[in-house]
């Protein structure tokens, strides 16, 4: 996946080896979606060396779910939106969403696992104490731009250009959106959530507006020139407040 990713379980008694499962999977889905691997189904398919219905069950899987939330973003979430099959704005969240699986079928109930941008957590990190979860500050590092209390299941994701610099493009003129530093959109699925906010940061300053409708998801944006927009749902989430 080409980012560090970390795991945190606070249960006691789960077998170590569900670890190393969950690393396992990562390292497969990089293996299989890296758009820089040249042996990977996805990077095969984009040099027209392998046809899409030849990938493996679980590409072909993952590329239909992600036409599904191309036309449920109105077009915004493309994987071709560069010109060149990337799924990277979906894979990394559905990843993280399968290590979680593998993890809690071993026995583990209080957990984080982080991504990048991506988290996913379950259950507390103690008894009555929620996870928190910092969001990034687009343009200092070292400051967070806001802190989320997590509840049991949530899945945060966060968009922007400070990371890998301007991957994110408007899919309709394949240039770097303006007017929006970053989007973080929390959750119930991660893999919905990283689609969501990778969408939002495509539409630039229109993107507020459009995730202000999505049910089930709420969001935070900071646009150019620092100013913060939210639903109401994240201000409830928020613990900085």
């Amino acid at each position: 996946m080409g980012i560090p990713v970390g795991i945190d379980v606070r249960d006691d008694g789960v077998d170590p080896a569900a670890l190393d499962r969950a690393f396992a999977h990562l390292h497969a889905v990089d293996a299989a979606f890296s758009p820089y691997r040249s042996g990977s189904d996805v990077a095969r398919i984009a040099a027209g060396t392998l046809a899409p219905a030849d990938a493996s069950p679980q590409v072909r899987a993952v590329l239909r779910r992600c036409t599904r939330l191309r036309r449920a973003t109105g077009g915004w979430f493309d994987v071709r939106a560069t010109g060149r099959l990337d799924p990277s704005g979906f894979v990394k969240g559905w990843a993280v969403d399968g290590a979680v699986a593998i993890l809690a079928a071993a026995g583990a109930r209080n957990l984080c696992v982080h991504a990048g941008g991506d988290v996913r957590v379950a259950g507390s990190r103690a008894p009555g104490l929620p996870w928190r979860i910092g969001v990034q500050h687009p343009l200092e590092r070292d400051r967070v731009a806001a802190v989320l209390a997590a509840g049991d299941g949530l899945a945060v994701a966060t968009s922007g250009a400070y990371e890998r610099g301007e991957h994110i493009v408007d899919p309709h003129t394949r240039r770097p959106p303006r007017g929006v530093l970053s989007v973080t959109v929390a959750g119930p699925d991660l893999a919905t959530a990283d689609a969501y906010a990778t969408a939002a940061f495509a539409m630039g300053a229109d993107g507020p507006a459009w995730t202000a409708t999505l049910r089930g998801y709420e969001a935070l944006t900071i646009l150019e020139g620092g100013r913060v927009l939210s639903t109401r749902g994240m201000d409830v989430l928020r613990a900085d407040g």
